[in-house]
C-alpha cells in the first residue's frame, strides 16, 4: 500500500486530496492547523491526523517522527500550508511578519522535505504549490510571491540532486479556498487584487477542484524526466497531452525559471 503525507488537510485542497487518495487505496496521514468538522470526517474515514503549525519547529519534528515511525517509507509528500500575509506596500510592513511569511511559505516547507527525504521510496513524489506573481509583479504580496518563486526553483534544484524522485510545483490558478479571506481582510492594502478577488467570486470564476486532483494524478503517473523539477499551471497548461509530454521530453528547460527569450545582443 502506498503512503501519502499531506501538510495540511485543513486546507481546502488538502482536504479534498486526502479523500481522493484514500479512495485510490493510499494510506494517508495528514497534518492540520485548525481542527474542524472536515478534519473529524477524515479521521472517521481512517485517515491519521496530527496538529502541526509550520511556524513551530517542534511541531514539524514531532510530525516527522510520527509519520516515519518503525521505518515506514512514503510515496507522496504534498505541502499545502500557506499564507498571503502580510499584505501591503513593502515599506509599510512589519519586517518580522514579512520574515515569518517566508519562513512558513518556504523555509519550513523545505525543512520538512529535508527531514523526510531519507524515508522516501524510490520514484516517490514531492508536490508543492506556487501562487500568483511568477509571471508578473503582484503588488503588495511580496513575501508570498518571493516564497512561491523560491519553491519553484527549489523543486528544480532538488531534482538535479535526487533524480530518483519527482519534485513538482503546481500553480493551481484561482481556487475557491479560505486563503482569499486574507485579501478580503486587507481590502485596500491588497491593491487591485482586492477588486479582482471580488470579481472572481461574483463570476464564480475558479479552477475546479476536480481539475487540480486530475493534474496531481497525472503527475503521479508520468515519468520523472517529464514532470520533475518543473512548474505547471493547472489552469492554463496542456498537461496530460501527448504533444506536451513529447515537448517536455525533448526540452529540459521548459516550465522552469529561465531568462530564455530575453537575450539581447548589439
Amino acid at each position: 500500500m502506498k503512503k501519502a503525507i499531506i501538510y495540511s488537510c485543513s486546507s481546502d485542497i488538502g482536504y479534498e486530496l486526502c479523500i481522493h487518495l484514500h479512495k485510490q487505496g493510499y494510506w494517508v496521514v495528514a497534518t492540520y492547523l485548525t481542527y474542524s468538522a472536515k478534519v473529524n470526517n477524515l479521521e472517521s474515514m481512517g485517515i491519521e491526523t496530527l496538529r502541526c503549525d509550520l511556524s513551530n519547529s517542534d511541531d514539524i519534528d514531532n510530525s516527522v517522527k510520527l509519520f516515519t515511525r518503525n521505518g515506514v517509507k512514503w510515496d507522496l509528500l504534498v505541502l499545502l500550508q500557506a499564507t498571503m500575509n502580510p499584505i501591503g506596500r513593502f515599506d509599510t510592513l512589519d519586517f518580522k511578519e514579512w520574515e515569518k511569511s517566508l519562513d512558513l511559505n518556504f523555509t519550513k516547507q523545505i525543512k520538512i522535505i529535508q527531514r523526510l527525504l531519507p524515508y522516501r521510496n524510490i520514484n516517490a513524489s514531492v508536490i508543492t504549490f506556487a501562487g500568483g506573481g511568477t509571471n508578473n509583479a503582484t503588488k503588495n504580496y511580496s513575501a508570498y510571491t518571493i516564497s512561491k518563486i523560491a519553491l519553484i526553483k527549489m523543486m528544480e534544484l532538488l531534482y538535479e540532486e535526487y533524480n530518483d524522485t519527482k519534485f513538482t510545483c503546481l500553480g493551481p490558478g484561482w481556487v475557491d479556498t479560505k486563503i482569499h479571506q486574507e485579501t478580503f481582510h486587507a481590502k485596500e492594502l491588497a491593491y487591485e487584487a482586492y477588486l479582482k478577488t471580488i470579481e472572481r467570486y461574483q463570476n464564480n470564476n475558479f479552477t475546479p477542484m476536480e481539475k487540480i486532483l486530475e493534474c496531481i494524478d497525472w503527475i503521479l503517473s508520468e515519468k520523472i524526466e517529464v514532470v520533475s523539477g518543473r512548474n505547471f499551471s493547472i489552469a492554463n497548461d496542456l498537461w496530460a497531452t501527448d504533444k506536451l509530454v513529447a515537448k517536455l521530453t525533448s526540452d529540459s528547460n521548459m516550465y522552469k525559471l529561465r531568462r530564455e527569450g530575453n537575450v539581447w545582443q548589439i
